[in-house]
C-alpha cells in the first residue's frame, strides 16, 4: 500500500484535471479562432477560390475584323471552314503520349502520321517548322481544310479520338482580288505565346490562349481593333466534372473593320507592272558584267501626292499569305525565310535599302540654293571631275557646258553636283574641318527626312542611312579594328582600302562627299522615303507620314474613326525653289533623260514630272530608280540589280500611269476606262448586319506591249 496520504492524491488528480481542461480550451480556442478567420476574415476570398475549383471556361473566338480597299472590296477577311484541332493536355495523359490517337487522326485525314505529330509539337530554338508557338494549353489546328466526311467520322467515333475535335471555325482568308495579292502590306496571322499574353494582362485589349495576332503588316499595325473580344462561358461543375450550372457568359464580340487607301485594282496593276518590269530586265544585257541583269528584288509605290496615302504598294519577290492561315508548313516556312528565295517576307517598299542615285539629286540641288548659290546661275558640266588624283566621271563621259542646276536636273549632270559638293567641303575646312561645319549636303537630306522613318502605318519600316560626319566616326569605330588587321600598304584594292580607313576612316574625305552628291557611296534610301520627297515637292512642300489605314469602322457600321493624314514637317526650301525644282522636272519627262519613256503624254492636261535614277553598287549590277509625279499621284519604283531608270523601270511605270488615267499610249483619255480619274474620298458604306457593299474586280489584264523598242532597256544611258 502507498504511504501518500488520501488528500495528497486528491490534489494531484485536482491539478491534472485542471491542466487538461486548460488544455482542451486552449485547443478550442484556437481553433474557433481559426474557423473565424477563414469564415469572417478571409471568407469571400476563400469562397471565391472554391468556385474557381469548381468552374471551367470555354472560350468563343471573335471574328476577327475584315481588312478592306477603299472601296469597301475586301483584301483580307474571313470564311468557315471545318477545322479539326487536338488538345495536348488531353495526348500528353496518355500512356503512348497520344501517338496511337495521332496516327489513327492522320489516316482519316488522309495526312502522314510525322505531318501531323509536326503540328501538334512546341516550337523552341532547336524545333524547326511546322511546330505550335502558342500556348500548349489550347486546341492545336492540325488542318482547316476538313471535309465533312472526315469531320463526321472524327465526331462518331469520339472514342477513338479523344482530345480531337472537328468544328466550324471562322478561319483568316486573303482572296487577293484582282489578282492583287498585297501580301506585305497585309501580314500574317500566328497563335499567341504565352509571354504575349502576360504582357497584354492589364491592356485594354487582354488576350487569350486562344487568340491569333498579327505578326507584320497592317494584321500588326491594327492587330488590337481588328481582333475583336473572345467569348468567354464560365461553367460550374462538381468533383467529377459534371456541369451543374453555368455561372456567367461573356459573349464575343467581332473586330472592327480597316478600311484602308489600297485601291486593289490598282494595287493588280502595281504588281504586274513590277513583275513585267523585272523579267523583261533579266532579258537585257549588262555590259559591265557580260551578264543579263539578275533584277532579284524591287518595290514599286503609288502615293496619292496631296495626302501621302498609300494606293498601291507592291514588293518583288512575293509570296501567298494564306500560307499562314492554319499553320504554315515545313517546305513553305523554309521557302520564305531562305537566301535562295531571297526573302519574299520582306516589303522591300520600307524595308529595302539602297542608293538612290540621280533620283537624290532633289536634295543636293535644294542644298546647294540654301548654301547660297544661285538656281539659275551657270555651273561647268565637263565629262569628268578630278579630286585628289581620283578621276569622277559622268556617264559615258558626255559634258554639256555651263548650265544652270534646273538643267543639270534635266540632263543629270554629275559633274555639277561634284563641283558643288567638293566647293563646300573645302570651305567647311577640308581634311581639317571647321569647329562646326555647316555640312549643308547632310544637313539637307535629314531635312528631307532621310536617315529617319516616314512614320507610315506598317511596322518593321528602316530609317536608311545619311553618311554624315558622326556616322563616319561611328562606322571607324565600330570596323577599325578589322580594317587595321586586313589593311596593307602597297596591297591589293581591298587591302590598300582597308589599309587607309584603318588610319583615315573617320574623317570626311572629299572624295565621300563627291560621290554622296549624287546619291551614291554609302547613302541608303528607301523606295517609300523617295515616294513621300517627291510626293511633298508635288503637293506644295509638305513632307506627310505615309498611310495605308483610312478608316477604323465598328463591325454594326455606327462608329466610324477617320484616320488622317499625318505631316511630319516641311521641305526645306522656299515656293521660289520648289517651283524651280519642279518645272525642271517636268523638263526631265519632256526634254531630259525620261523623254523617251513619256512620248505621246498629254503634258497640258496631266503635267508630269520626272528623274531617273542608276546606281551603282560594289560588287552587284547597277540600281534602276525611277521617280515621278502629277498632282494627284506620285510613283516610285526600283529594281535592285536591273538597269537604268529609265530603261528599266521607266515603261512601266508609264503604264501604271496609263491605267490610272485611262490613257492609250497616244495619249488619248477614256474616264471611263480610268481607275481613279480623282483620288478616292468617300468611306465603304457597311449595313448594320455587318454586311460589306464590294464592288466585283476583274482580274488586271494588261494590254499587249507594241512592237517598238519601249519596252527594251536603253544601252548606253545611265538614267
Amino acid at each position: 500500500m502507498s504511504n501518500i496520504p488520501e488528500t495528497g492524491r486528491t490534489t494531484r488528480v485536482q491539478i491534472r484535471l485542471v491542466a487538461i481542461q486548460v488544455l482542451v480550451y486552449s485547443l478550442l480556442l484556437t481553433l474557433g479562432g481559426r474557423l473565424w478567420y477563414l469564415q469572417i476574415r478571409n471568407g469571400e476570398e476563400y469562397t471565391d477560390e472554391a468556385k474557381n475549383n469548381h468552374v471551367q471556361q470555354v472560350v468563343q473566338p471573335a471574328v476577327r475584323g475584315s481588312i478592306l480597299d477603299a472601296r469597301g472590296v475586301p483584301l483580307a477577311d474571313n470564311e468557315t471552314r471545318l477545322v479539326v484541332s487536338a488538345s495536348r493536355t488531353e495526348l500528353m495523359k496518355m500512356k503512348d503520349d497520344g501517338k496511337a490517337v495521332l496516327g489513327r487522326l492522320a489516316e482519316v485525314l488522309d495526312m502522314k502520321p510525322k505531318d501531323v505529330a509536326d503540328k501538334v509539337r512546341l516550337c523552341d530554338s532547336k524545333t524547326p517548322q511546322p511546330c505550335w508557338n502558342g500556348s500548349p494549353y489550347q486546341p492545336i489546328p492540325v488542318t482547316d481544310e476538313a471535309t465533312t466526311q472526315q469531320a463526321l467520322q472524327i465526331r462518331e467515333r469520339a472514342e477513338d479520338f479523344p482530345g480531337i475535335t472537328a468544328e466550324p471555325t471562322a478561319v483568316r482568308r486573303y482572296p487577293a482580288p484582282g489578282k492583287s495579292n498585297t501580301a506585305q502590306v497585309l501580314g500574317y496571322l500566328s497563335p499567341v505565346t504565352d509571354e504575349e499574353i502576360k504582357k497584354a494582362e492589364h491592356t485594354r485589349s487582354p488576350l487569350l490562349r486562344s487568340d491569333q495576332i498579327g505578326r507584320s503588316g497592317l494584321e500588326r499595325t491594327y492587330d488590337s481593333e481588328l481582333r475583336g473580344k473572345a467569348g468567354v462561358t464560365r461553367y460550374e461543375v462538381d468533383n467529377l466534372g459534371r456541369v451543374i450550372g453555368e455561372a456567367n457568359n461573356d459573349a464575343a464580340e467581332p473586330g472592327a473593320h480597316v478600311v484602308t487607301s489600297i485601291d486593289a485594282r490598282v494595287q493588280a496593276v502595281a504588281e504586274y507592272q513590277l513583275d513585267a518590269a523585272m523579267k523583261e530586265a533579266r532579258k537585257q544585257h549588262d555590259r559591265n558584267t557580260n551578264t543579263n541583269y539578275k533584277a532579284d528584288a524591287g518595290a514599286v509605290v503609288v502615293l496619292e501626292s496631296k495626302t501621302g496615302r498609300v494606293v498601291a504598294m507592291a514588293s518583288n519577290p512575293t509570296y501567298d499569305p494564306n500560307a499562314w492561315v492554319g499553320g504554315i508548313s515545313g517546305k513553305d516556312y523554309a521557302r520564305l525565310t531562305s537566301k535562295a528565295s531571297n526573302y519574299p517576307l520582306l516589303n522591300r517598299a520600307i524595308q529595302g535599302q539602297a542608293a538612290p542615285g540621280s533620283i537624290f539629286k532633289v536634295v543636293p540641288t535644294t542644298a546647294a540654293v540654301n548654301a547660297g548659290y544661285d538656281f539659275n546661275g551657270r555651273y561647268p558640266c565637263p565629262s569628268s571631275y578630278s579630286v585628289g588624283g581620283q578621276v569622277f566621271k559622268n556617264f559615258e563621259s558626255q559634258g554639256h557646258g555651263s548650265i544652270s542646276l534646273g538643267k543639270a536636273l534635266e540632263v543629270s549632270c554629275d559633274t555639277v553636283y561634284y563641283g558643288l559638293a567638293h566647293q563646300q567641303w573645302q570651305k567647311d575646312g577640308g581634311n581639317k574641318p571647321k569647329k562646326n561645319p555647316a555640312d549643308w549636303f547632310y544637313k539637307t537630306a535629314h531635312q528631307f527626312g532621310l536617315g529617319a522613318e516616314t512614320g507610315i502605318d506598317l511596322p518593321n519600316e528602316v530609317t536608311g542611312r545619311v553618311p554624315d560626319r558622326q556616322w563616319k566616326k561611328d562606322f571607324w569605330a565600330a570596323n577599325k579594328d578589322s580594317w587595321c588587321k586586313q589593311g596593307k600598304r602597297g596591297g591589293t584594292y581591298v587591302e590598300l582600302l582597308a589599309y587607309e580607313n584603318c588610319l583615315e576612316g573617320m574623317k570626311m574625305r572629299a572624295g565621300d562627299s563627291v560621290n554622296y552628291s549624287i546619291g551614291q557611296g554609302d547613302t541608303l534610301v528607301t523606295p517609300i522615303q523617295m515616294a513621300t520627297i517627291y510626293a511633298a515637292i508635288s503637293n506644295g512642300g509638305t513632307m506627310y507620314n505615309p498611310s495605308v489605314g483610312k478608316a477604323i469602322i465598328s463591325p454594326d457600321g455606327k462608329t466610324v474613326q477617320e484616320i488622317k493624314p499625318k505631316s511630319h514637317g516641311k521641305l526645306p526650301m522656299d515656293a521660289k525653289t520648289r517651283k524651280l525644282i519642279d518645272d525642271a522636272l517636268a523638263g526631265v519627262a519632256t526634254r531630259g533623260t525620261a523623254a523617251w519613256r513619256f512620248g505621246g503624254w498629254p503634258q497640258d492636261k496631266i503635267p508630269m514630272h520626272a528623274k531617273t535614277g542608276t546606281a551603282e553598287v560594289y560588287g552587284k549590277q547597277t540600281t534602276s530608280w525611277f521617280a515621278t509625279y502629277t498632282d494627284d499621284y506620285t510613283i516610285v519604283m526600283t529594281i535592285s540589280q536591273g538597269g537604268t531608270g529609265s530603261g528599266a523601270s521607266g515603261p512601266f511605270v508609264r503604264n501604271i500611269y496609263d491605267e490610272l488615267y485611262g490613257l492609250d499610249k497616244e495619249g488619248k483619255q477614256d474616264l471611263k476606262k480610268a481607275l481613279l480619274p480623282q483620288p478616292q474620298q468617300a468611306l465603304p458604306k457597311i449595313e448594320k448586319d455587318g454586311s460589306i457593299y464590294a464592288p466585283q474586280i476583274r482580274p488586271y489584264v494588261p494590254a499587249k506591249p507594241e512592237d517598238e523598242n519601249k519596252q527594251q532597256i536603253a544601252v548606253g544611258r545611265r538614267d
